[in-house]
């Protein structure tokens, strides 16, 4: 285990003087740390410590993250809401609201009980509250890690079953976030105390495998370092250079999920290379490249393109003497602090600087693009459950390894298999809706190809168009996910509206067609008095089944007013009801004459039909029922002929004809992108042609497809209308 400073208050103090200098500003450090030992006198940790030794080194932690005095404080008086009694209000009035509200925050995520696996809800709960506070202000979790970073130190004390479970929740939630910060020395520290206390036969494991090679790595590292400082010393450049270890739980993580060998873990050699500018880093590349020989693949320019913690260094993978072989990190001084203590080193306290907390917040929402997204997810997070929310930043931020930019420079980091549709949701919510194409690289190209890092990618939309539910077959971002359904969920409660309009008014007519007046029967109270007889839950479900023709409006003006047909029409009124339509009357077509047990029923060929279409039939001499759809120009609503007729709703998976036109701009691989979607629709392909119009450089492409219902049908021409030049797709009768 490794060793740290058990800091007291006079250590607090001086790694503070080391970079604040303003005697107010040390007076209110001190002026904490005394408010924070008169409040916590008395008060002992299970160490048998004192309980304020755990508040200095929480405080101290802070001040080597040269953070501000505000901070330093708020970080000394962490506990005192919770612990003491004190409240707010009164903390406010000892130091100041900006104080008050660090302590009031960090109190409530300190007050969250981490349940375990068994409540996995109630967990996911607890960690949302913890982003919240993190997305208003980043010293709220700053303070969090030193805390939980002290506490992971001192867990020794803890019963066995609260080492596992602190031990769990820290490697789930505060090193990942520590990572995404960038401070890197505490994510390190996190994950290595975790792993001893999770698993800790495989730390030792490990542990013994790092020191039986430890003489040997050294003595290979030191003989590079002193080969590579001879040859840098010559081209005099300014530089630190030194060998560096790699942490215990980042060797039996690629041991255990990459499968690798303890051996072939490249970089158990590392050196690390600290020069002045840029300029230098990159000299300093040249020259070791020229000397040793680089493993190809294994060069990473993180200075040109950062990472979104904000890292930025050479790496490369080098081979020398005798085949062994390092990894070489190469940085400037200011890249080497901001890789060690991340944000906290980019924002580190500038005295004599007018410090603003929004405006610091909102930089670094500008710096870190993934945390302005992070930021967005929280607010977005309301109508999701916790579990949603979390998963969502495990896969869309903590897991994101892929960097994107747009075209005009915006890194937007992604998970793997990341494809358009995510970037175009990652941009805005809106961009994601209204997509139509995708230009990678200055190329057009599909959009459920997968993104790789370093790709620009552009998103082309049009007004009025809306997702396809097949994205979601391969967007990866929860993200994404969850705002596509959203957009179903919305249009077809719409929808539904729209049918429940339209069976009100069915059932109107009905009323006044048989002499009644609706508005006496159409009450909500007197239609819910017969629902049951429809197996009907709710108003809106009675009124839809009558849109839908699952519902026949005669007998439910027959229930509403209690007056029935003629006799001989009685034993037919209750075949209309739903609950009692004649199975027998269902043929192959999946349609339903009701009353009538046995029919010719056929398909108009002209229309094509398919479930969900409203429908009509029209008696033929000699062939049965054609079944129409009632749009159809063939049938007219006068004709003594046509007899109703209805979809069989339990008969849902038989696949129905259908003929469709697409007219686009001619182009190359336009019939391919065009199949392509219809593939991705499900819907079987039977036939299909396509004609050049040389006139207007058109092309006119008919197909017969197979669908389940009217709805499938609906959607795979909306994807049709988005594929790149697209003029119009539709159902056509002949």
């Amino acid at each position: 285990m490794e060793d740290y400073k058990n800091a007291g208050a006079g250590d607090v103090l001086s790694e503070a003087q080391k970079y604040i200098h303003n005697q107010d500003s040390l007076d209110l450090i001190s002026r904490a740390a005394n408010y924070a030992a008169e409040a916590h006198a008395g008060q002992f940790r299970r160490s048998g410590e004192p309980y304020t030794a755990h508040l200095y080194n929480v405080a101290y932690i802070l001040a080597t993250l040269r953070v501000g005095p505000k901070t330093i404080a708020a970080g000394l008086l962490h506990d005192t809401i919770e612990d003491t009694g004190i409240s707010r209000d009164e903390l406010a009035k000892l130091f100041d609201d900006e104080i008050a509200d660090l302590v009031e925050s960090v109190t409530k995520i300190g007050a969250l009980k981490f349940k375990g696996k068994d409540d996995p809800e109630y967990q996911a709960a607890n960690h949302r509250k913890i982003f919240i506070a993190m997305a208003r202000d980043v010293r709220v979790i700053l303070i969090k890690l030193a805390d939980r970073l002290h506490n992971m130190r001192t867990l020794e004390y803890q019963p066995e079953e609260s080492q596992k479970r602190i031990a769990a929740e820290t490697l789930d939630v505060y090193a990942p976030i520590a990572h995404r910060l960038g401070i890197s020395a505490i994510k390190n520290e996190l994950e290595d105390l975790s792993f001893y206390y999770l698993n800790r036969k495989e730390y030792y494991r490990i542990a013994h495998l790092v020191e039986n090679k430890k003489q040997e790595r050294d003595e290979s590292v030191q003989k590079m370092i002193a080969e590579i400082s001879e040859m840098l010393r010559e081209h005099d450049i300014e530089f630190r250079i030194f060998g560096r270890s790699k942490h215990l739980y980042s060797i039996y993580h690629k041991m255990v999920v990459r499968n690798k060998r303890f051996e072939e873990i490249l970089d158990l050699l590392a050196i690390r290379i600290v020069t002045r500018t840029e300029l230098n880093c990159y000299e300093v590349l040249g020259y070791i490249h020229a000397k040793y020989k680089p493993i190809p693949g294994r060069l990473k320019d993180y200075i040109a393109m950062p990472k979104t913690n904000m890292y930025q260094s050479l790496h490369t993978t080098i081979m020398a003497d005798e085949g062994k072989i390092f990894e070489v990190q190469i940085r400037t001084e200011e890249m080497d602090a901001i890789a060690e203590r991340g944000v906290a080193a980019h924002w580190r306290y500038k005295e004599g600087g007018n410090y603003d907390a929004r405006t610091e917040q909102k930089e670094i929402e500008d710096k870190l693009s993934w945390f302005r997204d992070f930021a967005v997810f929280t607010s977005d997070s309301e109508d999701e459950s916790a579990s949603e929310y979390m998963a969502t930043l495990q896969r869309d931020v903590f897991e994101a390894n892929v960097y994107v930019m747009t075209p005009k420079g915006r890194v937007i980091d992604l998970p793997n298999g990341a494809t358009p549709i995510d970037f175009a949701y990652r941009i805005h919510t809106d961009v994601g809706h209204t997509a139509v194409g995708a230009i990678v690289n200055d190329a057009m190209v599909p959009l459920n190809t997968e993104l790789h890092t370093g790709d620009v990618v552009s998103i082309r939309t049009m007004k009025g168009t809306g997702p396809s539910e097949d994205w979601l077959k391969f967007v990866k971002t929860n993200q994404a996910k969850n705002k596509i359904r959203a957009w179903f969920a919305k249009r077809e409660a719409e929808k539904r509206d729209s049918m429940v309009d339209q069976g009100e008014k069915i059932l109107s007519d009905e009323l006044k067609k048989r002499g009644f007046e609706p508005k006496n029967y159409m009450e909500k109270k007197k239609i819910e008095g017969i629902m049951k007889e429809f197996s009907a839950r709710e108003y809106s479900d009675l009124m839809y089944g009558l849109a839908v023709k699952t519902i026949n409006p005669t007998a439910v003006c027959e229930k509403l007013t209690n007056q029935k047909r003629g006799a001989g029409d009685e034993a037919l009124s209750k075949l209309l009801s739903r609950d009692n339509v004649k199975k027998q009357a269902m043929t192959k077509t999946g349609i339903i004459v009701p009353g009538i047990e046995s029919i010719k029923l056929s398909l108009a060929q002209c229309c094509l039909p398919v479930y969900g279409d409203p429908i009509i039939g029209y008696v033929t001499k000699g062939e049965g029922v054609k079944v129409h759809r009632k749009t159809c120009s063939n049938v007219t609503s006068s004709d003594a002929r046509l007899i109703e007729c209805m979809w069989d709703e339990e008969d849902r998976e038989r696949l129905y004809d259908s003929d469709i036109v697409i007219i686009a701009e001619d182009r190359n691989f336009l019939l391919t992108d065009i199949v392509t979607s219809v593939s991705q629709s499900r819907a079987p392909m039977l036939k299909v042609s396509a004609n050049v119009n040389r006139s207007d450089l058109t092309s006119t492409i008919k197909m017969k497809i197979q669908v389940h219902n009217a709805e499938q049908l609906e959607v795979l021409l909306a994807n049709l209308r988005k594929v790149e030049g697209v003029i119009s797709a539709m159902r056509v009768s002949h």
